[in-house]
């Protein structure tokens, strides 16, 4: 299955959210693939997406993108309770997919999406977008190079969320979670970054009364290697956003604000060349497009995050 030329016919599910956008920007960069239908619950919003890309086709619902045969590969940036049954529903159907983190918001459906993805012979990504953003993958080379060990990695996530909006602050039909969505970027890069986690212990703030979540979050990790991590997770934020990443090692410091890293004194490292963009969610999507067209296991395929939703799991069991 093959579009013109050999390309990777991708349809993005949820493509007029946040993130379906974001893969639609890099996915434009990406000369081995060819979006060829957007897919979201609203109609006109969907298809005004689909003009503005230049996608020819636009539908509802994920059964619509499924059903054709001008799609290889889905995309899945949807709410976080459909990334399960979906990415089954995607690989049943015969086709690649990669979804958007996190897997699950449960361990017993990440378990359950991993053994259909075992049992197909096609590519199952999940979009564990620090695996990819150049300052990362800076500190991972020098990890491999056996340059730089991580001693402790100590990570701030705050948002301002205390109503229920996404990240185009437009308001959300799901509420999104510090634990199984937040706490997932973290916990996977650390175990990336340093081995597999042996040690794992969260404590939660007040539950908010309307969201029904807890806004305020702190988590420790260890590794068998080691090192240590603390995750600090916030909704109650008003700035600034995002997540900063502090790399403490036996040869260096290492400060990551998304896609740019910066020395412990705050010189800025130029990271322009450890890939070819600087995009990490373009570098990403480059991933799953090259591991469908060389056949092969993608970097954060979902047999290499499993373990993370697997921590997730047991930290859920000792806030509850």
């Amino acid at each position: 299955m093959s579009g013109p030329a050999g390309k990777v016919r991708v349809a993005v599910v949820g493509a007029a959210g946040a993130f379906g956008m974001k893969h639609l920007d890099g996915l434009a960069n990406i000369e081995d693939a060819e979006v060829t239908v957007v897919s979201g619950t609203k109609p006109e919003a969907t298809q005004a997406v689909a003009e503005q890309y230049g996608v020819p086709h636009a539908v509802v619902g994920l059964d619509a993108v499924l059903e054709r045969d001008d799609v290889d590969a889905v995309i899945l940036a949807t709410p976080t309770g459909l990334h399960a049954s979906q990415t089954q529903a995607v690989l049943a159907a015969g086709k690649h997919v990669q979804v958007e983190i996190p897997l699950a918001d449960s361990l017993v459906d990440a378990e359950a999406t991993l053994a259909v993805a075992e049992a197909s012979d096609r590519v199952a990504m999940v979009g564990h977008t620090r695996r990819f953003n150049p300052s990362h993958q800076y500190v991972h080379n020098r990890v491999l190079a056996g340059e730089f060990a991580v001693q402790q990695m100590d990570v701030q996530t705050y948002f301002f969320r205390r109503s229920n909006t996404n990240a185009k602050g437009e308001a959300r039909s799901w509420t999104d979670h510090l634990l199984w969505h937040h706490a997932a970027h973290t916990v996977d890069l650390f175990a990336y970054q340093t081995g597999r986690i042996v040690q794992a212990n969260a404590i939660q703030g007040p539950i908010h009364p309307e969201l029904g979540i807890a806004m305020d979050m702190s988590i420790q990790l260890k590794a068998e290697t080691g090192a240590i991590c603390t995750l600090s997770l916030s909704f109650n934020n008003e700035g600034p956003f995002g997540t900063f990443f502090r790399y403490i090692g036996d040869t260096a410091t290492y400060i990551a604000r998304y896609d740019d890293l910066y020395t412990g004194a705050d010189e800025q490292i130029d990271v322009s060349r450890v890939a070819v963009s600087m995009n990490g969610i373009e570098l990403q999507d480059r991933e799953f497009v090259s591991a469908i067209r060389e056949g092969r296991e993608p970097n954060s395929s979902l047999r290499q995050v499993i373990d993370c939703y697997r921590v997730l799991g047991a930290l859920e069991e000792q806030l509850a």
